[in-house]
């Protein structure tokens, strides 16, 4: 969404599409941003990665050593499948990809300078360059947009749900920052033990409550079960007062829930 806020603010000719589910020959594949320019396409892979992270052997790790899946993969194949979907509508254009860095807290050590990375620093620069460059948009350029927004794929295959349990899943809540469970209370804050991050327990409490309807639609939102849930508060009092602070009390005494 930050990176759509941005291509929405440029000037030039242009057309601008997002969040495109295409398919071609059976594949399904997705572009996050696609720009359309006199006789040329823009498009690209947005991530919002966060932490420290470093490129090896074409491969990329988040510090100290998880393999994360490499990006530059993701677009080779989105671009392979555009070109392919492309020639099939007797299309011919030039394709430019790359992947772009979103957030600012975003670093990565032994950056090939061969590969088409935008990172954080380098957007607000790379999009007054994009400004710049000319380009008048032609009634074929216009139809060429239209036809991938007609074969925009509005019931997505990926949000088939995996069947879950909600005893068989991890309690707790997670930082806000790092995604660890490593989150323990220490008087009015919620602490990672992994990187130190604080978040005030009323904040925190809401995201989990957030989750848990999310997860669980059907289930009432209750002092126990969000007890339960958030795990590391261990005050029942202190969940009651978050929830009665924030929701409409239904019910009374142990059949009280929260809506």
């Amino acid at each position: 969404m930050r990176f759509d806020g941005l291509t929405e603010k440029l000037q030039c000719e242009c057309l601008t599409l997002n969040d495109l589910l295409l398919e071609v020959n059976n594949t399904t594949f997705q572009i996050d941003s696609l720009i359309v320019v006199h006789e040329k396409i823009y498009f690209y892979e947005v991530k919002n990665f966060i932490g420290d992270y470093f490129y090896q052997s074409d491969k990329l790790f988040k510090k100290p050593n998880l393999e994360v899946i490499n990006p530059l993969h993701q677009i080779s194949r989105s671009e392979s499948l555009l070109r392919q979907l492309l020639l099939s509508l007797g299309i011919k254009l030039q394709i430019e990809a790359s992947v772009v860095f979103i957030n600012p807290e975003f670093t990565l050590y032994q950056a090939p300078r061969d590969q088409p990375f935008i990172f954080p620093t380098q957007i607000n620069r790379y999009m007054k360059h994009f400004n710049a460059v000319p380009s008048k948009l032609t009634e074929a350029d216009k139809k060429i947009a239209d036809r991938l927004l007609s074969l925009h794929i509005t019931d997505s295959p990926f949000k088939q749900v995996p069947s879950y349990d909600i005893h068989k899943l991890r309690k707790g809540i997670t930082c806000l920052k790092c995604e660890s469970f490593s989150v323990k209370v220490e008087k009015r804050k919620c602490v990672c033990g992994e990187c130190g991050y604080k978040e005030s327990v009323t904040n925190a409490v809401m995201r989990s409550v957030r989750e848990f309807k999310i997860l669980f639609p059907d289930e009432k939102v209750t002092t126990n079960s969000i007890a339960a849930w958030c795990k590391v508060v261990e005050a029942k009092q202190t969940i009651r007062r978050i929830l009665a602070a924030n929701f409409n009390v239904k019910g009374e005494k142990q059949w009280t829930y929260y809506e």
